[in-house]
Parts: C-alpha cells; sequence; structure tokens
C-alpha cells in the first residue's frame, strides 16, 4: 500500500501538469447546476456556455462535494493509501471544507485525514497541492504536510480584476444593489483574497489601468518563486501580453504560467475575470 496521498478538488488549477508527485494527486469534483441540468465536474459545460451576467437570468450554481461524497472519496482511497491531506478551495468561496471536516469526523476508517482551508482557490491552489505532493513523495508524513502547507499558506497571494459582478451577489459576496449598478455601468472593481475572503481594494478606470494594478500588485515583492496570469472572457489577449513582458522583465528567475479560468470558480466569481497569483520563494 502506497503511504500517503493528496486530495483537492476541481477548482484547483496547476501550473505544471508533470510535477513531482503528481500520481499522488487525486481531485473530487464540483459540480455545476445550470439551466435545470446538473454537470458533472462541470467538464460538458465550458467556460464561454456561462452567462456574463446572472441578471434576469438562470443563475449558475456551484455544487461542493457533500460529507457523503467526501465520506466515500476517503473510503475509496483507503484501499491504497493510510493517510490523506485534503487541501480545498477557500471555505469563504466554498462550502467544501466544511463538508471535509464533516466527512472526516464521521469517517470510521483506518487512514489519517489532514483537512486544509487554502484560503485560495484556482493557480493559488494548485500551488499548494503541487507543494504537498512533492513533499508526499519525498517521504514527508501527513503531520509534517499539513503543517508545511499551512506555513505557506500566508505566502500566496492571489488578486481578482471581476466585471461579471451579479455573481458575485448570487454566491454571496456583494451587496445586489452594488452588483446591478455596479454592472450596468460597467465598473470593474480589483479585489485581493485576504485571509481567503474577496475583499474590494478599489475600481478599475481602464484597460491600461487594470494592468498597471496588476503589475503593481506583483512589484510589491522581492523575491518569487512563481507568478501566474489568470484571466477568463474576454481572453484579454493584450493586457495578457502586457502584463506577461513585465512580469517576465522583473522577476526573471521566477517560473511564470498563465491559465484560462476553470468553469467552476467562474460560475462563483464570473467569467469575466483577470487576476494575478503570486508565491513567495520560502528557500531564503
Amino acid at each position: 500500500m502506497a503511504h500517503i496521498c493528496i486530495l483537492t478538488d476541481s477548482t484547483a488549477q496547476m501550473p505544471s501538469q508533470s510535477f513531482v508527485g503528481h500520481e499522488l494527486v487525486k481531485v473530487i469534483p464540483m459540480h455545476i447546476l445550470m439551466n435545470c441540468k446538473l454537470h458533472v465536474d462541470s467538464k460538458d459545460l465550458k467556460l464561454s456556455s456561462l452567462p456574463t451576467s446572472t441578471h434576469n437570468r438562470l443563475i449558475p450554481k456551484v455544487l461542493p462535494p457533500s460529507p457523503d461524497d467526501f465520506r466515500e472519496k476517503y473510503i475509496h482511497l483507503t484501499h491504497k493509501y493510510n493517510e490523506i491531506v485534503v487541501i480545498l478551495i477557500s471555505s469563504h468561496l466554498s462550502s467544501a471544507v466544511t463538508h471535509a471536516l464533516v466527512a472526516a469526523e464521521t469517517y470510521n476508517g483506518a487512514a489519517s485525514i489532514h483537512v486544509i482551508d487554502s484560503q485560495n482557490a484556482a493557480v493559488g491552489l494548485g500551488l499548494l497541492v503541487q507543494v504537498a505532493a512533492e513533499a508526499a513523495h519525498n517521504g514527508y508524513s501527513s503531520i509534517e504536510i499539513s503543517r508545511l502547507i499551512r506555513g505557506l499558506v500566508p505566502r500566496v497571494y492571489t488578486v481578482f480584476c471581476l466585471q461579471s459582478l451579479t455573481y458575485l451577489y448570487h454566491s454571496g459576496h456583494l451587496d445586489p444593489a452594488q452588483a446591478i449598478i455596479g454592472e450596468m455601468l460597467g465598473v470593474t472593481p480589483f479585489f485581493i483574497l485576504e485571509n481567503g475572503r474577496l475583499v474590494p481594494v478599489q475600481k478599475i478606470r481602464n484597460s491600461r489601468h487594470l494592468v498597471d494594478l496588476l503589475n503593481e500588485f506583483v512589484s510589491e515583492f522581492t523575491d518569487l518563486k512563481h507568478i501566474a496570469v489568470l484571466h477568463g472572457l474576454p481572453p484579454f489577449e493584450q493586457e495578457v501580453r502586457s502584463l506577461r513582458e513585465r512580469i517576465n522583465g522583473n522577476f526573471p528567475i521566477a517560473t511564470y504560467s498563465e491559465h484560462t479560468l476553470g468553469t467552476p470558480l467562474a460560475a462563483i466569481l464570473g467569467p469575466r475575470c483577470l487576476g494575478v497569483v503570486a508565491m513567495e520563494n520560502t528557500l531564503a
């Protein structure tokens, strides 16, 4: 029997698909309910299928794994692993962490289970999962991995520029009047994930200001291990290209990646999104 595995949810986006320990990572799916149809793990639902606004439309609803789903996953994984480290999307964006904890408390198997709130999502979550997988590959115990990841959580930073504000209202992150009026006026707020919560910082004036703000966010750091640009709809090709040039010029040593926003997270934040994830180098 293998010793340990890492369990995450399908909002996680890995900067690389061939990282050390990738075979130890297992995924539990998020589902999306839209137009009275349940999309299992959203595999058949493209980002472009989501409406740009939920105002006066059927609202896509993200359904996290239930406690029973987690319990069944734990039992299945116990056939091969005796330790499970669960790293999930921020508990302020989804109830997945709560459900995983409930399942762990009522699980009667022999495996040791550790549930961690990443306080992040998308690539931020994926970076933590990659570190955990490499640690598991190198023989760390679940307790050691849990301690390592909890220490890294405050060193992963994510910001979003969001335009589909009615999604934020329906997912409980914005006042309905602010969402509807802001969307009608074309307002683009700049949010930072702070302790797992979406905190609005300021409003973006135009496309140039958007790129400047994201670049300023990255420039606040002196030693970064990885930087990722995350884009939804539209593809923001010009903005992404400009960000890439600035980031690679300022941080030539840090690894860099670009990602399309995953459909499950887009159903929470809205598909019109541009964001940046930065992970500090902890080796210094």
